[in-house]
């Protein structure tokens, strides 16, 4: 179990003793695995940016014209000179 008084301190948390103890434990077990990780062995292995085999899946970046500005404001309640037409905002 981890002493977390010093951590409330820095936080300016108030924990009830209870808590304080619940809170210690299960950050002693958090520590505890990372502990376990440090003991393996990782030489030669190589650093993973993905663990997926997929490549870049993005389409080239073409300016393509699907509609036309009457086809889109055809669906809008409101239209003004060629635009959508919203309340204001300040």
């Amino acid at each position: 179990m981890i002493d977390i008084k010093e951590y409330e301190e820095m936080m300016m948390f108030d924990l009830a003793d209870k808590e304080r103890e619940g809170l210690g434990r299960r950050l002693g077990e958090l520590v505890d695995s990372f502990a376990a990780l440090e003991k393996v062995d990782t030489c030669g292995a190589e650093p993973l940016v993905t663990v997926l085999d997929g490549c870049n899946v993005l389409r080239e970046d073409i300016s393509e014209k699907l509609m036309t500005r009457d086809e889109l404001l055809s669906s809008a309640p409101e239209r003004h000179d060629g635009y959508f037409k919203v309340p204001g905002t300040l």
